[in-house]
């Protein structure tokens, strides 16, 4: 039985593989530089995790896995390495945890959380996503099958090492060009790798790239053809989709906006390639939505509070005209974001979008930029967002079910309010912060 110790444990990601590895029958243990409601969660399945880092941690494991955050001069690396224990980043340990797998690997800038969420809710297999599943209530479902539901990030090029059998493209628009040092050949060219590593590819073939691969053996998705008759159904409060695909008649699926049923699409006929249309359309009615993805966290006759992720300007544009759908379905009068910058690096490449996506918003707050370990960068928030004449805060907090600037500050109660982002508004919104 092998030992594998995870530096970073508590990440959306390496948790994951922790959660997956201990289900095959590993020995985990971690550590990360604070306590988390994810660390703590993997100490209730039975792992050690050590909070913070130290090298006194460091045993007699096998292998040593770390996150793409943590850095050369770790404590607990340095000691690995002292010792001859191998050490491998994230990116690196993808070959030899997927290796043997037949994998469903779903990557692009937006939507992969969610069609790997849904494609989950159809295909017999294991799950390792960078989300929490309402359906399974975790970002690892273990199941006995060679098959793995696995997303895939394009941010390092480690989807690259996921064994993919069946590839599914969302989209492809530059994104994490930092890594790439804004090399546009050397972004699409890895797209062009991780296909060419696939049996099978699932792609949305109106993305701007994706639409010049006409040489390419794929499955191809045309949204604006393809996918007819889209509908908002409202039960209970709950937003659910019905649209039709090509011939294969009427889907249904938990969400709201015309984005969901393009990665319902892709995760419809990608199962296709495993059972038959019945079966998927049946299954997919089980997907329940992601944490932090158009998450309800409290609604009632006049007002709603939504979670959601999105962080990159196209995100929030598709977001907002849900929420905007949403609102009037629900008969709210007023919408008001809450807008948490993450990196000042995106911030920075995307300004102008930044600047136009949150067009129909009745209000507009603006958080700190989240740093995510960047150097600060000066922005002129005031003069570039003027237009929306923004309100200004170091954060917000929960009073009761609704959300305050502080202490005899404004407060938020009324209509839909939805925040954004990637850093720690999530728990900002739900206070847990």
């Amino acid at each position: 039985m092998k030992k594998v110790h995870f530096v970073g444990i508590g990440g959306i990601g390496l948790s994951a593989l922790a959660r997956y590895l201990k289900q095959e029958g590993y020995v985990i243990s971690g550590s990360d530089i604070k306590a988390t409601k994810i660390t703590h969660s993997l100490e209730d399945e039975g792992m050690s995790v050590v909070i913070p880092h130290s090298e006194t941690c460091i045993k007699d494991q096998d292998l040593v896995v770390y996150s793409a955050v943590i850095k050369d001069n770790n404590i607990e690396l340095i000691k690995a390495r002292e010792k001859g224990i191998r050490v491998l980043s994230r990116k690196e340990a993808l070959l030899f945890i997927l290796k043997e797998k037949r994998v469903f690997s779903v990557c692009g800038a937006h939507g992969k959380s969610t069609t790997s969420a849904m494609l989950s809710s159809i295909v017999d297999g294991s799950v390792i996503i960078g989300a929490e599943s309402k359906q399974f209530g975790t970002n690892m479902y273990h199941r006995d099958s060679e098959n793995i539901i696995f997303e895939a990030d394009e941010s390092d090029e480690s989807f690259l090492n996921s064994n993919p059998y069946i590839a599914i493209v969302t989209n492809a628009e530059p994104e994490h060009m930092e890594y790439y040092n804004y090399d546009y050949e050397r972004f699409y060219g890895a797209y062009r790798k991780f296909l060419a590593l696939a049996t099978i590819r699932v792609i949305n073939a109106e993305d701007e790239f994706l639409s010049t691969l006409n040489e390419l053996d794929a499955i191809r998705l045309y949204p604006s053809i393809d996918i007819k008759n889209i509908e908002t159904i409202m039960r209970d409060g709950e937003p659910f989709t019905s649209f039709s695909l090509k011939d294969l008649g009427e889907f249904e699926v938990w969400g709201i906006g015309e984005h969901i049923a393009l990665d319902a699409s892709l995760a419809i006929l990608a199962s296709l390639q495993e059972m038959g249309v019945e079966s998927v359309r049946e299954k997919l009615k089980g997907y329940r939505g992601i944490k932090k993805r158009f998450d309800i966290l409290k609604k009632s006759d006049d007002y709603a509070l939504i979670d959601d992720y999105g962080h990159h300007p196209t995100e929030i544009k598709a977001t907002l005209a849900s929420a905007k759908k949403y609102a009037q379905m629900m008969g709210f009068k007023t919408i008001t974001a809450i807008w948490q910058p993450h990196k000042y690096s995106r911030t920075v490449d995307n300004l102008e979008s930044f600047v136009n996506c949150f067009e129909g918003v009745d209000t507009l707050v603006i958080l700190p930029v989240w740093k995510a370990g960047e150097k600060e960068v000066f922005i002129d928030f005031p003069k570039e967002f003027e237009r929306y004449h923004p309100i200004f805060a170091q954060r917000i907090y929960r009073d009761g079910d609704a959300i305050s600037l502080g202490e005899n500050q404004k407060i938020f109660d009324n209509g839909l309010v939805i925040g954004f982002g990637a850093g720690d508004i999530t728990y900002q919104l739900r206070g847990t912060l």
